[in-house]
Protein backbone atom coordinates (compact mmCIF):
# COMPACT_ATOMS: atom_id res chain seq x y z
CA UNK A 1 0.00 0.00 0.00
CA UNK A 2 1.08 3.30 -0.82
CA UNK A 3 1.65 6.25 1.52
CA UNK A 4 -0.92 8.19 0.20
CA UNK A 5 -3.34 5.70 0.20
CA UNK A 6 -2.44 4.57 3.82
CA UNK A 7 -2.66 8.30 4.82
CA UNK A 8 -5.78 8.83 3.19
CA UNK A 9 -7.63 5.91 4.89
CA UNK A 10 -5.74 7.09 7.95
CA UNK A 11 -8.08 10.05 7.90
CA UNK A 12 -10.75 8.46 7.51
CA UNK A 13 -10.68 5.48 11.00
CA UNK A 14 -11.59 6.14 14.41
CA UNK A 15 -9.18 8.25 16.88
CA UNK A 16 -6.84 6.13 18.60
CA UNK A 17 -7.21 5.81 22.57
CA UNK A 18 -4.23 6.80 24.80
CA UNK A 19 -4.12 5.16 27.94
CA UNK A 20 -2.28 7.01 31.33
CA UNK A 21 0.70 4.79 32.00
CA UNK A 22 2.22 5.40 35.88
CA UNK A 23 0.82 8.62 36.72
CA UNK A 24 4.08 9.86 38.88
CA UNK A 25 6.27 9.30 35.56
CA UNK A 26 6.01 11.38 32.22
CA UNK A 27 3.39 9.63 30.75
CA UNK A 28 1.48 13.04 31.31
CA UNK A 29 4.35 14.94 29.82
CA UNK A 30 4.75 13.27 26.88
CA UNK A 31 1.16 13.06 26.58
CA UNK A 32 0.59 16.83 26.75
CA UNK A 33 3.62 17.73 24.79
CA UNK A 34 2.69 15.40 21.46
CA UNK A 35 -1.43 16.67 21.54
CA UNK A 36 0.40 20.57 21.61
CA UNK A 37 2.25 19.04 18.64
CA UNK A 38 -0.59 17.45 16.92
CA UNK A 39 -1.05 19.75 13.94
CA UNK A 40 2.34 20.56 13.30
CA UNK A 41 3.52 16.62 13.11
CA UNK A 42 0.59 15.88 11.85
CA UNK A 43 -0.60 13.33 14.35
CA UNK A 44 -3.61 11.13 14.14
CA UNK A 45 -6.45 12.21 16.87
CA UNK A 46 -6.56 10.27 19.80
CA UNK A 47 -7.91 10.04 23.18
CA UNK A 48 -6.33 9.94 26.67
CA UNK A 49 -7.62 7.92 29.19
CA UNK A 50 -6.53 9.68 32.22
CA UNK A 51 -7.05 11.69 35.34
CA UNK A 52 -8.08 15.36 34.09
CA UNK A 53 -6.85 16.89 37.35
CA UNK A 54 -3.75 15.19 36.85
CA UNK A 55 -3.45 16.81 33.20
CA UNK A 56 -4.52 20.11 33.94
CA UNK A 57 -1.89 19.90 37.43
CA UNK A 58 1.07 18.63 34.65
CA UNK A 59 -0.02 20.92 32.16
CA UNK A 60 0.30 23.97 34.58
CA UNK A 61 3.87 22.71 35.47
CA UNK A 62 4.86 22.23 32.06
CA UNK A 63 3.75 25.62 30.95
CA UNK A 64 1.54 24.10 28.57
CA UNK A 65 -1.83 25.53 27.03
CA UNK A 66 -3.85 22.24 26.85
CA UNK A 67 -7.63 22.75 26.81
CA UNK A 68 -9.48 19.36 28.00
CA UNK A 69 -12.34 18.37 26.19
CA UNK A 70 -13.79 15.78 28.62
CA UNK A 71 -15.99 12.49 26.77
CA UNK A 72 -17.25 9.16 26.98
CA UNK A 73 -15.69 8.44 24.22
CA UNK A 74 -12.71 8.51 22.25
CA UNK A 75 -14.65 8.69 18.78
CA UNK A 76 -16.80 11.60 19.70
CA UNK A 77 -13.65 12.93 21.42
CA UNK A 78 -12.10 13.24 17.72
CA UNK A 79 -14.51 15.82 16.55
CA UNK A 80 -12.79 18.27 19.38
CA UNK A 81 -8.61 17.27 19.43
CA UNK A 82 -7.52 19.95 16.93
CA UNK A 83 -8.27 22.72 19.57
CA UNK A 84 -8.74 20.58 22.76
CA UNK A 85 -7.54 16.95 24.43
CA UNK A 86 -10.33 14.37 24.78
CA UNK A 87 -10.27 13.12 27.83
CA UNK A 88 -11.99 9.93 29.12
CA UNK A 89 -11.80 10.46 32.95
CA UNK A 90 -10.16 7.96 35.05
CA UNK A 91 -10.07 8.87 38.69
CA UNK A 92 -6.76 8.20 40.35
CA UNK A 93 -6.99 7.53 43.74
CA UNK A 94 -4.77 8.96 45.71
CA UNK A 95 -2.85 12.27 45.01
CA UNK A 96 -0.37 11.73 42.12
CA UNK A 97 3.25 13.64 43.08
CA UNK A 98 5.88 13.97 40.06
CA UNK A 99 8.16 11.25 40.24
CA UNK A 100 6.71 9.74 43.55
CA UNK A 101 4.44 6.32 42.28
CA UNK A 102 2.09 5.27 44.63
CA UNK A 103 0.69 1.50 44.48
CA UNK A 104 -2.88 2.88 45.64
CA UNK A 105 -3.28 4.46 41.65
CA UNK A 106 -2.83 0.89 40.41
CA UNK A 107 -6.25 0.74 39.93
CA UNK A 108 -6.51 3.54 37.87
CA UNK A 109 -3.81 2.88 35.93
CA UNK A 110 -4.97 -0.97 35.57
CA UNK A 111 -8.58 0.70 34.41
CA UNK A 112 -7.40 2.53 32.16
CA UNK A 113 -5.68 -0.30 30.40
CA UNK A 114 -8.89 -2.49 30.23
CA UNK A 115 -11.15 0.41 28.94
CA UNK A 116 -8.79 1.05 26.08
CA UNK A 117 -9.51 -2.33 25.17
CA UNK A 118 -12.82 -2.02 25.68
CA UNK A 119 -13.02 0.89 23.31
CA UNK A 120 -11.54 -1.19 20.50
CA UNK A 121 -13.93 -4.31 20.57
CA UNK A 122 -16.46 -1.68 20.82
CA UNK A 123 -15.18 0.17 17.31
CA UNK A 124 -14.81 3.09 19.33
CA UNK A 125 -11.11 3.45 18.71
CA UNK A 126 -9.26 1.97 16.30
CA UNK A 127 -5.98 0.92 18.24
CA UNK A 128 -4.07 1.31 21.62
CA UNK A 129 -1.42 3.43 22.45
CA UNK A 130 0.02 2.82 25.91
CA UNK A 131 1.78 4.92 28.01
CA UNK A 132 5.07 3.32 30.38
CA UNK A 133 4.07 1.17 33.43
CA UNK A 134 6.21 0.61 36.11
CA UNK A 135 5.54 -3.35 37.18
CA UNK A 136 6.98 -2.67 40.46
CA UNK A 137 4.83 -0.33 41.84
CA UNK A 138 1.89 -2.83 39.95
CA UNK A 139 3.54 -5.90 41.53
CA UNK A 140 3.03 -4.14 45.13
CA UNK A 141 -0.68 -3.63 44.46
CA UNK A 142 -0.50 -7.74 43.12
CA UNK A 143 -0.36 -7.21 39.99
CA UNK A 144 0.35 -10.71 38.54
CA UNK A 145 1.70 -10.48 35.11
CA UNK A 146 5.22 -9.96 33.55
CA UNK A 147 4.03 -6.79 31.56
CA UNK A 148 1.98 -4.63 29.36
CA UNK A 149 1.96 -7.31 26.25
CA UNK A 150 1.52 -10.11 29.08
CA UNK A 151 -1.75 -8.32 30.72
CA UNK A 152 -3.25 -7.10 27.58
CA UNK A 153 -3.31 -10.97 26.02
CA UNK A 154 -5.21 -11.73 29.39
CA UNK A 155 -7.78 -9.51 28.49
CA UNK A 156 -8.35 -10.66 25.41
CA UNK A 157 -8.54 -14.33 26.25
CA UNK A 158 -11.31 -12.86 28.94
CA UNK A 159 -13.25 -11.60 25.19
CA UNK A 160 -12.50 -14.80 23.18
CA UNK A 161 -11.15 -17.79 25.23
CA UNK A 162 -11.96 -20.33 22.49
CA UNK A 163 -9.58 -18.26 20.44
CA UNK A 164 -6.62 -17.75 22.12
CA UNK A 165 -4.23 -14.96 21.31
CA UNK A 166 0.00 -15.05 22.09
CA UNK A 167 1.15 -11.57 21.96
CA UNK A 168 4.85 -11.58 20.34
CA UNK A 169 6.57 -7.95 21.20
CA UNK A 170 8.57 -6.03 18.24
CA UNK A 171 10.74 -3.22 18.57
CA UNK A 172 10.57 -1.62 15.60
CA UNK A 173 12.22 1.94 13.69
CA UNK A 174 12.53 3.37 10.48
CA UNK A 175 16.03 1.56 10.74
CA UNK A 176 15.13 -1.87 12.32
CA UNK A 177 12.91 -4.36 13.07
CA UNK A 178 13.34 -6.81 16.00
CA UNK A 179 11.58 -9.39 17.94
CA UNK A 180 12.56 -11.05 21.03
CA UNK A 181 11.33 -14.97 21.51
CA UNK A 182 12.32 -14.57 24.54
CA UNK A 183 11.52 -11.51 26.85
CA UNK A 184 11.04 -10.76 30.75
CA UNK A 185 12.79 -13.70 32.11
CA UNK A 186 16.37 -14.00 33.92
CA UNK A 187 19.01 -14.73 31.63
CA UNK A 188 19.84 -17.70 33.13
CA UNK A 189 16.21 -18.73 32.30
CA UNK A 190 16.60 -18.42 28.28
CA UNK A 191 18.28 -21.56 27.83
CA UNK A 192 15.76 -23.99 29.53
CA UNK A 193 12.56 -21.99 27.95
CA UNK A 194 13.99 -21.84 24.69
CA UNK A 195 12.12 -24.38 22.28
CA UNK A 196 11.83 -25.22 18.66
CA UNK A 197 8.18 -24.84 18.98
CA UNK A 198 8.19 -21.42 20.18
CA UNK A 199 11.05 -20.16 17.61
CA UNK A 200 8.33 -21.61 15.14
CA UNK A 201 5.52 -19.55 16.97
CA UNK A 202 7.54 -16.58 16.90
CA UNK A 203 8.71 -16.46 13.13
CA UNK A 204 5.00 -17.46 12.14
CA UNK A 205 3.20 -14.95 14.06
CA UNK A 206 5.62 -11.92 12.96
CA UNK A 207 5.64 -13.23 9.19
CA UNK A 208 1.63 -12.99 9.32
CA UNK A 209 1.99 -9.45 11.12
CA UNK A 210 4.45 -8.10 8.72
CA UNK A 211 2.13 -8.96 5.74
CA UNK A 212 -0.85 -7.47 7.42
CA UNK A 213 0.29 -4.55 9.38
CA UNK A 214 3.39 -3.62 7.00
CA UNK A 215 1.62 -4.90 3.75
CA UNK A 216 5.33 -7.37 2.84
CA UNK A 217 3.68 -10.03 0.73
CA UNK A 218 7.12 -11.92 1.44
CA UNK A 219 8.49 -10.32 4.76
CA UNK A 220 12.57 -12.38 4.69
CA UNK A 221 13.35 -12.85 8.71
CA UNK A 222 16.95 -13.37 10.08
CA UNK A 223 17.43 -15.16 13.00
CA UNK A 224 19.93 -14.87 15.41
CA UNK A 225 21.97 -17.77 17.29
CA UNK A 226 21.59 -17.63 21.51
CA UNK A 227 25.18 -18.41 21.95
CA UNK A 228 28.49 -16.33 20.81
CA UNK A 229 29.19 -17.36 16.85
CA UNK A 230 25.72 -19.04 16.73
CA UNK A 231 27.39 -22.06 19.04
CA UNK A 232 30.58 -22.35 16.89
CA UNK A 233 29.36 -25.46 15.40
CA UNK A 234 28.82 -26.75 18.88
CA UNK A 235 31.76 -25.66 20.38
CA UNK A 236 30.73 -23.06 22.36
CA UNK A 237 26.94 -23.98 22.92
CA UNK A 238 24.49 -26.56 22.04
CA UNK A 239 21.25 -24.62 21.23
CA UNK A 240 21.62 -23.92 17.67
CA UNK A 241 22.44 -27.45 16.62
CA UNK A 242 19.57 -28.48 18.86
CA UNK A 243 16.78 -26.15 18.95
CA UNK A 244 17.30 -23.17 16.50
CA UNK A 245 18.23 -24.86 13.38
CA UNK A 246 15.80 -27.81 13.58
CA UNK A 247 12.72 -24.36 14.36
CA UNK A 248 14.41 -23.11 10.86
CA UNK A 249 14.21 -26.35 8.70
CA UNK A 250 10.35 -26.42 9.84
CA UNK A 251 9.68 -23.02 8.63
CA UNK A 252 11.90 -23.54 5.68
CA UNK A 253 9.59 -26.68 4.85
CA UNK A 254 6.24 -24.82 5.58
CA UNK A 255 7.40 -22.02 3.13
CA UNK A 256 8.59 -19.07 5.84
CA UNK A 257 11.59 -16.89 4.24
CA UNK A 258 14.08 -17.13 7.07
CA UNK A 259 18.18 -17.11 7.41
CA UNK A 260 20.61 -17.98 10.36
CA UNK A 261 21.35 -18.54 12.81
CA UNK A 262 23.45 -15.61 12.45
CA UNK A 263 25.79 -14.92 14.78
CA UNK A 264 24.19 -11.71 16.97
CA UNK A 265 27.31 -9.20 16.53
CA UNK A 266 26.84 -9.53 12.78
CA UNK A 267 23.54 -8.65 12.48
CA UNK A 268 22.62 -5.60 12.90
CA UNK A 269 25.37 -3.49 11.30
CA UNK A 270 23.83 -1.13 8.33
CA UNK A 271 24.64 -3.44 5.31
CA UNK A 272 23.29 -6.62 7.09
CA UNK A 273 19.83 -4.48 8.30
CA UNK A 274 19.40 -4.87 4.78
CA UNK A 275 19.10 -8.18 3.83
CA UNK A 276 16.05 -8.76 5.95
CA UNK A 277 12.37 -7.62 7.31
CA UNK A 278 12.78 -8.42 10.96
CA UNK A 279 15.43 -10.03 12.92
CA UNK A 280 14.34 -12.83 15.68
CA UNK A 281 16.54 -12.72 18.56
CA UNK A 282 16.46 -15.21 21.33
CA UNK A 283 16.25 -12.89 24.44
CA UNK A 284 15.13 -9.88 25.78
CA UNK A 285 19.01 -7.80 25.42
CA UNK A 286 19.44 -9.44 22.48
CA UNK A 287 16.88 -7.89 20.64
CA UNK A 288 16.47 -4.40 22.85
CA UNK A 289 20.43 -3.39 23.01
CA UNK A 290 20.95 -2.71 18.90
CA UNK A 291 17.33 -0.76 18.28
CA UNK A 292 18.02 1.11 21.26
CA UNK A 293 21.16 2.34 20.23
CA UNK A 294 20.14 2.68 16.46
CA UNK A 295 16.84 4.54 17.50
CA UNK A 296 16.65 4.98 21.14
CA UNK A 297 14.43 8.22 20.67
CA UNK A 298 11.92 6.95 17.28
CA UNK A 299 11.80 2.97 18.47
CA UNK A 300 8.26 1.96 19.13
CA UNK A 301 6.81 -1.40 21.13
CA UNK A 302 4.70 -3.11 19.17
CA UNK A 303 2.37 -6.21 20.20
CA UNK A 304 2.30 -8.67 17.62
CA UNK A 305 -0.32 -11.45 17.58
CA UNK A 306 -3.88 -9.75 19.06
CA UNK A 307 -6.89 -8.90 17.35
CA UNK A 308 -5.80 -5.18 17.66
CA UNK A 309 -2.91 -2.85 17.10
CA UNK A 310 -1.24 -1.95 20.19
CA UNK A 311 2.17 0.34 20.50
CA UNK A 312 3.92 1.89 22.88
CA UNK A 313 6.99 4.38 22.99
CA UNK A 314 10.47 2.50 23.61
CA UNK A 315 11.09 3.57 26.94
CA UNK A 316 9.76 3.43 30.93
CA UNK A 317 8.36 5.70 33.05
CA UNK A 318 11.58 7.99 33.71
CA UNK A 319 10.08 9.45 37.35
CA UNK A 320 13.33 11.58 37.87
CA UNK A 321 12.58 13.72 35.01
CA UNK A 322 8.96 14.15 35.19
CA UNK A 323 7.16 17.03 35.18
CA UNK A 324 10.60 18.92 34.54
CA UNK A 325 10.03 19.80 31.08
CA UNK A 326 13.10 17.94 29.68
CA UNK A 327 11.52 14.40 28.54
CA UNK A 328 10.97 13.35 24.73
CA UNK A 329 7.55 12.98 22.95
CA UNK A 330 9.25 11.22 20.09
CA UNK A 331 8.69 7.69 20.80
CA UNK A 332 5.17 8.50 21.67
CA UNK A 333 4.72 10.45 18.34
CA UNK A 334 6.21 7.62 16.26
CA UNK A 335 4.07 5.14 18.60
CA UNK A 336 0.86 7.37 17.33
CA UNK A 337 1.52 7.92 13.88
CA UNK A 338 2.85 3.61 13.76
CA UNK A 339 -0.65 2.53 15.02
CA UNK A 340 -2.55 4.82 12.82
CA UNK A 341 -1.22 3.46 10.19
CA UNK A 342 -1.13 -0.37 10.72
CA UNK A 343 -4.68 0.30 11.80
CA UNK A 344 -5.48 2.15 8.33
CA UNK A 345 -4.11 -0.53 6.62
CA UNK A 346 -6.31 -3.42 8.63
CA UNK A 347 -9.31 -1.50 8.12
CA UNK A 348 -8.26 -1.68 4.34
CA UNK A 349 -7.73 -5.46 4.46
CA UNK A 350 -11.07 -5.50 6.44
CA UNK A 351 -13.56 -2.82 5.96
CA UNK A 352 -15.73 -4.11 8.21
Amino acid sequence: MSIETTDKIVERTMPLTLTMGDPAGIGPDITLMAWAACQSRSLPPFAVLADPNLLAARAAALGIDAPLHLTDSPRDGALKFKDQLPVVPVALRARCLPGKPDPANAAAVLSSIERAVKFVRERKAAAIVTNPIAKSILYQADFKYPGHTEYLASLVKLYQPEAPHIPVMMLASPQLRVIPVTIHIPLAEVPKTLTEALIYQTVRITAAALQRSYGIDEPCIAVTGLNPHAGESGELGREEIEIIIPALHKLRDDGYNVTGPHPADTIFHDRARQGYDAAIAMYHDQALIPVKAIAFDTAVNVTLGLPFVRTSPDHGTAFDIAAKGNASPESLIQSLKLAAQMAARHASADPR
